[in-house]
């Protein structure tokens, strides 16, 4: 989160919501993890910790998105490990698609928007022209530097075992919107077995990622390709 004080608690009960109607055995937590937000977004948290008993607040520097991610996951408790957006872009019923393919062995199952990698992938309007531009043109950066076969590496609701999240997220470098790729690119390195999900995904037009967000991600492609020969991951 990094001020979301007007819409979190909107988020938060969706999410939990969802968690409590599916009964889940040994139980669930919800984090929010902020990333010093200036606004009153810390604050609507706290206000909904009453309501929802197994929330939990953490996280206070603004280092960007990747770390801010990574913090929570590291921090997570449970066997599955999702990270979802603050907007609920994604939305949280999708996770019973991807329970079946962790009972089938699965190590990680990410959410796309694009039928290239699940079909029925969708989205409910096209973004706009220069995101929709940047975005084809980061996706063939991102096939032949980054990871080859998945046509929506940012997409943010992706799930990992306890196993696989521990390993992956706490050789990430990334510190910012790369870190999906950096994160993608780790689980094929490290041999984990991936799955995708297709999503029907709803445009939010309070989107923070900005023109400049996008170029840096096309920058840390090349500098994950770099750590990768380079062996930057192993230590």
């Amino acid at each position: 989160m990094h001020n979301e004080e007007r819409r979190i608690e909107k988020t938060l009960r969706e999410v939990d919501a969802y968690l409590r109607a599916k009964n889940i055995t040994g139980g669930y937590e919800i984090l929010a993890v902020d990333s010093a937000s200036t606004d009153g977004t810390r604050e609507a948290v706290e206000r909904m910790k009453p309501k929802i008993a197994n929330l939990r607040l953490i996280g206070e520097a603004n280092k960007g998105k990747g770390w801010t991610v990574r913090f929570g996951m590291l921090d997570a408790k449970g066997d599955i490990r999702i990270f979802s957006d603050a907007d609920n872009s994604t939305a949280p019923r999708y996770f019973d698609d991807m329970e079946p393919l962790f009972r089938d062995g699965c190590d990680v199952v990410i959410s796309s928007r694009n039928p290239k990698d699940a079909p029925g992938a969708s989205r409910d309007v096209k973004e706009p022209w220069y995101r929709e531009l940047l975005g084809n043109v980061g996706n063939l950066i991102i096939q032949i530097f980054g990871v080859w076969g998945i046509w929506d590496t940012q997409n943010g609701f992706k799930a990992f075992t306890a196993r696989a999240a521990q390993d992956i997220f706490s050789r990430e470098r990334m510190q910012g919107f790369s870190f999906d790729i950096e994160v993608l690119a780790l689980a094929r390195t490290l041999h984990y077995r991936l799955s995708v999900i297709p999503i029907k995904w709803k445009f939010d037009p309070d989107s923070k990622v900005t023109l400049k967000a996008y170029l840096q991600v096309f920058l840390d492609v090349f500098r994950i390709r770099w750590n990768l020969i380079t062996r930057t991951y192993d230590s």
